[in-house]
């Protein structure tokens, strides 16, 4: 069943996107030139390892000027619905890390298998609302896992998509506000 919800989520988001996906690799290509994505390994579910893409947001180690408005809104990572296509990520889930990621972060341990369980997500909760230490991310992950219901999948895309318009900056500041007013309540 998720699986089908991918596809064809992936299939809508690339239709929806596609116009500015296309401006979007136009403006890279005439501003910086080729090449127009980034590829990286990841590691998937199980530590599979696959190749991530993302519109390129750097040149020579420096983020591009079309690039900051990329990373701010995170369009830079609309190539990876291909991704979720060919079933390397799921719409929703952990964040796919590189393999020098999980060493430095000490995720390569039993502790933490629970992460490679599932698929990695394009997005996530630890995505959407932003993390302030590996500690954070891996809580928020597991949170997510314990708790993961379409949904919660379904708020995170809405969130997710909010993002793309807005930028991460408001969004998560809207996020903290309302978590504060929960909190308050209590």
């Amino acid at each position: 069943m998720q699986r089908a919800l991918d596809v064809v989520g992936a299939l809508a988001g690339l239709v929806f996107f596609g116009l500015p996906m296309a401006v979007i690799a136009f403006v890279i290509v005439l501003t910086d030139g080729p090449p127009l994505l980034f590829r990286q390994e990841r590691l998937g579910r199980g530590r599979k390892p696959f190749t991530i893409l993302k519109f390129r947001s750097m040149r020579d180690g420096v983020v591009t000027p079309i690039g900051c408005l990329l990373r701010a809104t995170g369009l830079d990572e609309l190539p990876q619905l291909l991704n979720v296509l060919r079933g390397d990520i799921s719409a929703v889930g952990p964040r796919p890390l590189t393999a020098f990621d999980v060493d430095r972060l000490g995720w390569g341990k039993p502790s933490c298998d629970f992460r490679w369980s599932v698929p990695p997500g394009l997005t996530g909760l630890a995505q959407v609302i932003g993390t302030r230490s590996a500690r954070h991310a891996l809580r928020l992950d597991r949170c997510y896992l314990a708790r993961r219901t379409i949904a919660l999948d379904l708020r995170l895309i809405a969130w997710s998509f909010a993002i793309n318009v807005c930028g991460k900056t408001r969004v998560r500041r809207l996020l903290s506000r309302g978590r504060a007013r929960v909190r308050a309540s209590l």
